[in-house]
């Protein structure tokens, strides 16, 4: 019956309708229900918040299951949060994901109102008596009018599918009739490299003989073997009018040419995908990812760095090979260039993050560019926090963008943002030379932080949000194309809220009130999930690639008894099975959790030994804010719960071979690895200890509730639920004492997964797609989005700039101008 009902809601029935009918018929238990919640005076209310005192206020169990059951109950069951201000509560209710309805109930007069977004964060404000809550005439962002013309996906099981919403919409409306055909014919002509004609050249004037051409070719074609090379035909192709781009054989030229005539006569979506995905469009390519230290040894446990590196460098050796491998199947002589521009560093800490210049190795013609950060002060010599970033970056972005274009020789052909201010950098280098955008968020921190939107000050020393949050919605409007790793990511779960969404509206008091900020009905958004490198990750059952030259120094480094550097506490017994976990020590990474977990629950002590790698575990080593929170907390929980015999506490290790091995390492005493983080936007080192072989245990918060299928190919746990999720371990580890084929069932299967999602090849696969694509839905559709475009140019100038403004100045050595002009750190000034 309750599943019926909310069915109903989803699909037809509103808020409102549902709050009448239960207003009438449950009256008097509503009435003591809300009085409860008004009971709270001014707060924000969560939803175990709510769920909680509608537990207290209905203790007969008959009577709640019949409010459960009722629109109310389903209402409440869909409130992301309520909002109490005598004599008024206001539910933000969110029937399924990406879509919000808004309502108040006056609790005196058991009465409600729908309100509309700008109302419900108006009634919102006025929990901080600000004077912007005294009125309506505030600044309101609303980026809807700007996209009222343009497609848009109507179910939430399509979202984050946009490139084949996107196919489907130009296939129906652009190539309804044969003249329609017009600008994919002028696609291909204007299609060039450093003046080089590639597909189409000037003996070719219109549609009629461009098929003309067509035909003629795949009658020549016809009559030579499959593998005979462009040399042998290009000639005469070139006489027809069609250039070297279309293959290197015989056989890719046909397949190319049979897609495009059958695109001009009877269009279908996955043919111009297809089509599409074959032109040769990208050759350069620049990522930019400015902050923390980003390098390729000494840089992984560094404040700032970690698995965004990774996945960047892993993202890099695949893309070369794809566009390398496009590049031979097109027939074409050019030689690609990948950069990955961050910040140059000069003191460096022993990293190569002071070097302009650094190859990246296991490839060929990838490299790291650095552009120092400057102000009129000088150069800045140290690292600073991302959080403290923001008066660096449009400078940042100027001389990146020239430097960029000297060592492309000229703008990239596709730019790439990483995190909130690689995104913000790449939003300012494409609106200036016209390049195609792509975005990856890999975290927004407005979900790790509740209440960092309407209590923003409260965070503004530490964090600086208020750039941070103008950045994100300017980066997320502007680009072209953002993929993100999960669905997750983008539009939550029918329980919780997506990263992406939760910038749909929210309200920042004194800065601005954002009514519509990102559509995450949008066909820019792309689930594309990324991979592990499998030359360093891989089963621990291949034994013939097994370093096991490592395993002395991973016995020293989890074994030796003393304290060292390295290491401290240690394990009594070698023969318990290993949990482990491996990630940047902080609060939202949750790792001093996973150990008060642990310390907790006898039944796992008596199962297992615990091994952390993470951070430092020295205060007087961290310069890192929640670090060294979290390193007093750990040690306290050592001590408080006798922990040594049964925990070892390793630093942060930057060496991603013995990593790899490490897991494998791990998965011989037959234990498992566990991601316990409050909220994990992908989950990368859940991807690592799966492609070792390593039973994974991973929060359900996020990216890894999709990675794994629970109880399957791994296990969801709820890091809000500690009891629960320790209970769950101790469950496995009894389980595989009983039956020995268990714990390699599980991590049989979790290979698996991996080998069908997850893989670096078909992620470089599909992002070279989207960009063909989105680059031909940019150009056909003249989808510069003019008007949108000069909306965030003013808010940038009038808002972003004044906000960058109250971000203090680095508390670090800043060069001065006569060092300044000191060889290469000067060449982009």
């Amino acid at each position: 019956m309750a599943h019926d009902q909310a069915i109903s809601m989803t699909r037809s029935s509103s808020v409102s309708e549902h709050l009448a009918s239960s207003l009438q018929t449950h009256r008097n238990t509503l009435l003591s229900l809300l009085s409860r919640y008004v009971a709270f005076g001014k707060k924000v209310l969560q939803p175990h918040d709510l769920q909680v005192e509608f537990d207290n206020a209905i203790p007969v169990p008959e009577e709640r299951k019949k409010i459960q059951q009722s629109g109310f109950g389903l209402v409440l069951k869909r409130t992301q949060e309520a909002i109490v201000l005598h004599p008024c509560v206001a539910f933000a209710v969110r029937p399924k994901p990406g879509v919000w309805e808004y309502v108040r109930i006056n609790v005196d007069e058991l009465a409600f109102q729908p309100l509309s977004v700008s109302e419900y964060l108006h009634f919102k404000e006025a929990l901080i008596d600000h004077p912007q809550s005294k009125t309506h005439f505030v600044l309101e962002l609303d980026f809807e009018p700007f996209n009222a013309s343009f497609p848009r996906l109507s179910m939430p099981a399509s979202i984050g599918n946009g490139v084949q919403f996107l196919n489907r919409h130009l296939s129906s409306r652009l190539f309804g009739d044969p003249e329609s055909m017009q600008p994919l014919f002028e696609f291909l002509r204007m299609h060039k490299y450093e003046g080089q004609t590639l597909m189409v050249n000037g003996r070719i004037p219109n549609l009629q003989k461009l098929r003309a051409a067509l035909l003629k070719a795949e009658e020549h074609l016809h009559l030579l073997p499959g593998e005979t090379p462009y040399e042998e035909f290009g000639q005469r192709l070139q006489e027809l009018g069609l250039e070297k781009g279309w293959g290197d054989t015989a056989d890719r030229v046909l397949e190319m040419m049979h897609l495009l005539l059958d695109l001009l006569q009877a269009p279908d979506p996955d043919i111009l995908e297809s089509f599409l995905g074959r032109l040769p469009m990208v050759f350069s390519v620049a990522i930019m990812s400015p902050h923390g230290y980003f390098g390729q040894a000494n840089v992984l446990g560094l404040p700032d760095t970690g698995g965004q590196i990774v996945y960047i460098l892993d993202q890099v050796r695949a893309l070369e090979n794809e566009i390398v491998s496009n590049i031979k199947k097109q027939g074409l002589q050019i030689i690609p260039q990948i950069l990955v521009v961050t910040r140059l560093i000069p003191e460096a800490r022993g990293t190569t993050c002071n070097q302009r210049i650094e190859k990246i190795s296991g490839t060929h013609y990838s490299k790291i560019l650095r552009v120092p950060f400057r102000s009129e002060k000088g150069i800045l010599q140290q690292w600073i926090s991302r959080f403290d970033v923001w008066p660096y970056l449009e400078t940042f972005a100027e001389d990146a963008g020239n430097e960029i274009c000297a060592e492309l020789r000229g703008p990239p052909d596709l730019i790439i943002g990483n995190y909130s201010d690689g995104n913000l950098v790449a939003s300012l280098i494409s609106h200036k030379l016209g390049v195609t955008q792509c975005n990856i968020a890999h975290a927004l921190e407005k979900t790790k932080y509740p209440g960092s939107d309407i209590y923003w000050k409260s965070f503004e020393e530490k964090y600086h949000f208020s750039c941070q949050f103008t950045a994100d919605l300017i980066a997320m409007n502007h680009a072209d194309f953002i993929i993100t790793s999960t669905y997750q990511e983008i539009a939550g779960s029918p329980e919780t809220v997506g990263q992406y969404e939760s910038h749909t509206a929210f309200t920042m008091p004194g800065l601005y009130r954002v009514v519509n900020g990102i559509d995450v009905f949008d066909p820019k958004f792309n689930i594309v999930s990324p991979g592990a490198d499998m030359n360093i990750y891989f089963p621990y059952s291949d034994t013939s690639k097994r370093l096991t030259g490592l395993h002395e120094t991973l016995e020293e480094l989890l074994f030796n008894p003393e304290v060292t550097e390295q290491h401290t506490g240690f394990l009594s017994n070698r023969k318990k099975p290993i949990i482990f976990s491996m990630a940047r020590l902080d609060r939202v990474k949750n790792i001093t959790g996973l150990v008060e977990w642990f310390a907790k629950n006898p039944r796992l002590r008596d199962l297992v030994n615990l091994v952390i790698v993470a951070g430092e575990f020295s205060v007087e080593k961290s310069k890192d804010r929640e670090e060294i929170v979290e390193i007093e907390k750990m040690h306290k929980l050592a001590k408080d719960y006798k922990l040594d015999g049964q925990f070892r506490w390793i630093r942060a290790q930057t060496n991603r071979v013995r990593n790899g091995e490490l897991y494998r390492y791990i998965a011989d005493t037959k234990g498992a690895f566990v991601q316990p983080a409050l909220y994990e936007a992908f989950g990368l080192t859940v991807v690592e200890a799966m492609t070792c072989g390593l039973p994974t245990f991973a929060t359900c918060q996020g990216g890894p509730a999709e990675i794994i299928v629970d109880g399957v190919s791994g296990f969801h746990i709820d890091p809000y639920r500690g009891d629960e999720s320790s209970n769950k371990l101790a469950d496995f580890f009894e389980k595989c004492k009983r039956d020995s084929t268990y714990w390699t069932k599980i991590s049989d299967a979790g290979l698996q997964r991996i080998y069908e999602k997850y893989t670096w090849k078909i992620y470089a696969e599909r992002l070279m797609t989207l960009t063909r694509v989105y680059g031909f839905w940019k150009y056909v559709s003249k989808l510069g989005r003019r008007e949108c475009r000069r909306y965030i140019e003013m808010f940038y100038i009038l808002k972003y700039r004044d906000l960058v403004k109250t971000v203090p100045a680095a508390h670090a050595k800043i060069e001065t101008q006569e060092g300044e002009a000191n060889g290469a750190l000067a060449s982009s000034l």
